[in-house]
């Protein structure tokens, strides 16, 4: 795979299986429904853990634009391969959305509550305030991408199972520091997926929120840059 197609892919992985399992828990009449936080954060572990294997080779499984930017700040990472990296991330996450959906149509049109639908595609604050929203998100990015540059490679590799450390690295997250925001850690992952929440015929739906679409966006990509620069000077 060329490093287009494969963040393409991984991204599209991510959200098929992540925002799927949100779906699955939260949407009426599904098999899942109920099951809980400790399914959706073991579901978008395991996300990451076939997006990231998946991607390794071909593309270094950044999946992320907060990774991204983070590596290509400290020079980790070339600045001119930056756009297609983001484009093929963000194009992932809409596709990934996208296919999700059409998985689940019927419990979508069988789901009410506009907020529960809007909930599979994209995160909101459990309580609205927009400082303590972001400070929540560029944290949590924070840990997730200082946490990543710490992870070294064993010299014996394992195979697909060498991305098991960020898989549990985002159940950590997750389980920890899930609660405010929804942990989207992720700017595409929030944004892909809220764009084709507006543009896709979903019946009820309501609105995007968009006036909260800018926190998942630049709380990740802030975070993401605190932690390479931390880092860089360790």
């Amino acid at each position: 795979m060329t490093p287009f197609v494969s963040e393409l892919t991984g991204t599209a992985l991510l959200i098929i299986l992540g925002d799927g399992v949100v779906a699955n828990v939260i949407l009426h009449k599904t098999k899942g429904q109920n099951g809980g936080l400790i399914a959706i954060t073991f579901g978008w572990a395991i996300a990451v853990f076939v997006g990231v294997y998946v991607t390794a080779a071909a593309s270094g499984a950044h999946l992320n634009p907060a990774v991204t930017i983070a590596l290509a700040t400290i020079g980790k990472f070339e600045w001119a391969l930056v756009p297609t990296y983001l484009a093929a991330q963000l194009l992932g996450a809409m596709l990934g959305a996208l296919i999700m959906w059409v998985t689940y149509r019927q419990h979508f049109n069988a789901t009410e509550d506009a907020a529960t639908k809007l909930g599979v595609f994209c995160t909101s604050p459990s309580i609205n305030n927009p400082i303590d929203n972001i400070l929540s998100e560029i944290i949590g990015t924070f840990v997730f991408v200082l946490a990543i540059l710490f992870i070294t490679k064993s010299q014996n590799s394992l195979g697909s199972l060498d991305a098991l450390p960020v898989a549990l690295l985002v159940l950590g997250i997750g389980l920890s520091m899930g609660g405010p925001t929804g942990y989207a850690i992720n700017p595409a992952r929030d944004l892909g997926p809220r764009i084709m929440h507006a543009l896709l015929p979903i019946k009820g739906k309501g609105g995007s929120d968009w006036g909260y679409s800018w926190i998942p966006v630049a709380g990740p990509m802030i975070g993401g840059v605190l932690a390479a620069l931390l880092w860089q000077q360790l």
